[in-house]
Order: structure tokens, then C-alpha cells, then sequence
């Protein structure tokens, strides 16, 4: 892949208005370094109820070494859960990276903002809007994020907003990359639904060398919200389960995917490697009719 060198955006967390100690142990509890310590110090004192957990179901693994016992309420279509859990995870915060088309840093045209672009709110978004003509090609993909209001007990977050985005099947990123720059496909914005559903029709995302297959994400408190980087309150990423890669990857266009995908694992990748328990998405489908990935996304609003 051939893409200019783009000093990365600032990502700051957007937590820090909360009060409470709650909140203090959520944000020790962010930051990677000293997470176990924390728990060490706090000593486990406050108890279950006052740490947000996985609901997922089953023993999880938060990435940390740290696995907690989590309940699971409903079903969703894939095997997402759809209804609420009494004991629920917020997403771990990762980099926007250097392609985030979200007003925080410059490509060869200026500010790279599709935030502001007529028409970026939508379902699909294979093909570019705002004046741009171009359609991204590959294994069609259904993209479900179903997010959840961890201050109260992971119920829906009706009335979020969700900016999503990732790289092409030759692993460019629309904006940024060298002969897409112009286009602005496979970025788009979601209001949730009563249910916290924000539901993308796109492409299976190539694997450009470095990094393992992923699709990056910020949540905003609402659509009205969504217009400025500044009002984001989470920046996250998920990935696919590795099966599914080699299977999306046999199909036409996606021969780089699979010498780049040879290079890389979960366990080297930079932003992974630390655990992917609640960034793995669930996959139905098959690389002839389409994937479905679906993902619980837990948000501390």
C-alpha cells in the first residue's frame, strides 16, 4: 500500500467530566500501564457491583490478565447479544490512527473532515458523497455495533451516534491514501436506534502490512453531536476472527490481504495484542452472499 506520511490526530479521552468514584476507578482502570496495579491498590474492596464487566456471557478475558464472570440477557441476530446485561464492559480506547477523516489532522487537500460532508450520514457507505463519485469494491459486509450506556447498567444507548471507518480491500484509506484521496467511501454516521443499533452496509476491509484486519469507530452522545471530533466520547476498534480473514481473503481482489496477513497475529499486532475479548466481533455469513459482524460496544456516557 502506497499512502502519504499524515501526523496523527490528538485523541484525548472525554471522560474526565464524570464525578464520583466510579468514575475515578474507570479512568485508573484505562489507563493500560497501571491498570492491575490499580486493582491492587483498591484491593478489590468496592466489589463486583462497582466495576463495569463483559456482558458477554461466559469467563472473560479483559486483556489485562484480569477475567471476570459475566450473564447474558436475549439474543441478537449472529449471536451479538441484544438485550441489556446486568454486568457489562466499556470498550478499551484505542488510536484513531493516522486516517481518521474526522477534522483532526490534514491530508494533501487540507483538513481531512468527513464529518461535515452533505450526505456522510447514512447506511451504506460503499460509495463516496459530497461531489466524489467513486464506489469501494469487494466481499460485502454488514457492520451491527449495538451501543450500550455502561452508567446505567448497559442499557441501550438509543440516540448515539457512530462515525465508522477502515481501509479498502487493497488496505487504502479513502481521504489519505495514494489515488484515493479524492474519495471518501467506507466512512459514514449512524444515529442508534431505540435498540442502540447503528447498522453499516460496506466491504470486508483488506489487511495492509503491519496491522491486523480491524475497523475503527467513535461514539458520540448524539447525531448532533457527530459534526466535531471534539464531542467524541470513545474511540475504539474492532477485529474479525481469524477464520473468517482466510476465508474473506480466498476471494478476488484480496491477494495482498493474504501475504500481508502472513506477516502479522492478534498477538503482535500493537493495538491487540493486549487482548481482543470485547473488540472480537461476531461473524456469520460466507464471502459469496456476505458477512455479518456484530459487536457489543460498551460506552460510559
Amino acid at each position: 500500500m502506497n499512502v502519504p506520511a499524515i501526523l496523527p490526530g490528538a485523541h484525548g479521552h472525554h471522560d474526565d467530566h464524570h464525578e464520583g468514584l466510579i468514575a475515578d476507578l474507570a479512568r485508573l482502570l484505562a489507563r493500560p500501564a497501571t491498570r492491575r496495579q490499580s486493582l491492587r491498590w483498591l484491593g478489590l474492596g468496592l466489589g463486583a457491583a462497582a466495576m463495569p464487566l463483559a456482558g458477554c456471557g461466559g469467563s472473560v478475558d479483559d486483556g489485562y490478565g484480569i477475567s471476570t464472570s459475566t450473564t447474558t440477557t436475549g439474543s441478537g441476530t449472529g449471536g451479538a447479544t441484544a438485550g441489556g446485561s446486568a454486568a457489562c464492559s466499556v470498550i478499551p480506547e484505542e488510536t484513531g490512527g493516522p486516517y481518521p477523516g474526522d477534522g483532526t489532522n490534514r491530508n494533501a487537500n487540507g483538513v481531512a473532515n468527513a464529518l461535515t460532508l452533505s450526505g456522510i450520514v447514512r447506511g451504506d457507505i460503499r460509495a463516496s458523497v459530497g461531489g466524489a463519485s467513486g464506489v469501494a469494491q469487494g466481499v460485502p459486509l454488514v457492520i451491527r455495533l449495538k451501543i450500550e450506556n455502561v452508567a446505567q447498567g448497559c442499557a441501550a444507548a438509543g440516540g448515539a451516534a457512530v462515525y465508522l471507518w477502515h481501509c479498502t480491500r487493497e488496505g487504502g484509506y479513502s481521504m489519505y491514501s495514494s489515488g484515493i484521496g479524492d474519495e471518501n467511501y467506507l466512512r459514514g454516521v449512524q444515529e442508534a436506534d431505540s435498540d442502540g443499533w447503528v447498522t453499516f452496509t460496506t466491504i470486508f476491509p483488506g489487511c495492509y502490512d503491519g496491522r491486523m484486519p480491524h475497523v475503527h469507530f467513535e461514539v458520540y452522545p448524539s447525531l448532533a453531536k457527530a459534526n466535531s471530533a471534539s464531542n467524541r466520547i470513545k474511540t475504539s476498534q474492532f477485529a474479525f476472527p481469524s477464520a473468517t480473514l482466510d476465508e474473506a481473503y480466498a476471494s478476488s481482489g484480496y491477494a495482498s490481504s493474504v501475504r500481508n496477513l502472513a506477516r502479522i497475529s492478534y498477538a503482535s499486532d500493537n493495538v491487540f495484542s493486549d487482548g481482543t475479548a470485547l473488540q472480537m466481533a461476531s461473524v456469520t455469513g460466507n464471502a459469496v452472499q456476505g458477512y455479518t459482524a456484530e459487536l457489543l460496544v460498551g460506552v460510559y456516557f
